[in-house]
């Protein structure tokens, strides 16, 4: 069975926590479901300081420095835009993790045919390295968000692990 977001959470923290490091967020999709269970973890406030909920497209660019050249070209939900989000949490927050998330929870997907469940994901590290992907989850927008919102923080854990270059 898969871990509970509570318990990826956790486990983020202790990781963070651990390495003296601190962590910015910038959802749009879960709209701040990140945020929220990160809070939610003991001892968040030494290693998460900032969570912006971009859902607007103008959001992203006035709070995160998102190009709009970025959306026009490659849209909100885009491998580009993801990176400039996570860029531009780092850049606000002034923390060297930055986590980014943007999809289409459902029930439709995107004006370009982009199905519902497609959420891309970006990722800076300490090193100013910079990682995004693409995943496609099933199920109700509720249920999507869960997905996302689990998945991000898996695949920063992930990320965190990587032998330092």
């Amino acid at each position: 069975m898969a871990q509970s977001l509570d318990q990826t959470a956790k486990q983020l923290g202790e990781i963070l926590l651990s390495s003296g490091l601190h962590l910015a967020t910038a959802e749009s999709c879960t709209a701040g479901l990140i945020s929220m269970t990160l809070a939610a973890v003991e001892n968040s406030g030494n290693f998460y300081t900032s969570g912006f909920v971009t859902y607007s497209e103008n959001a992203k660019i006035r709070l995160l420095g998102v190009r709009p050249s970025t959306l026009e070209q490659h849209t909100a939900v885009s491998e580009q835009t993801v990176r400039e989000m996570a860029q531009g949490a780092c850049a606000r927050s002034g923390e060297p993790v930055g986590l980014s998330i943007s999809g289409y929870a459902g029930p439709v997907g995107g004006e370009d045919g982009t199905p519902a469940g497609t959420i891309w994901f970006g990722w800076v590290l300490p090193n100013g390295r910079d990682y995004a992907e693409c995943h496609q989850f099933s199920g109700d927008p509720k249920s999507v968000m869960e997905q996302g919102a689990q998945f991000a923080l898996e695949g920063l854990i992930k990320r965190l692990q990587l032998p330092v270059e």
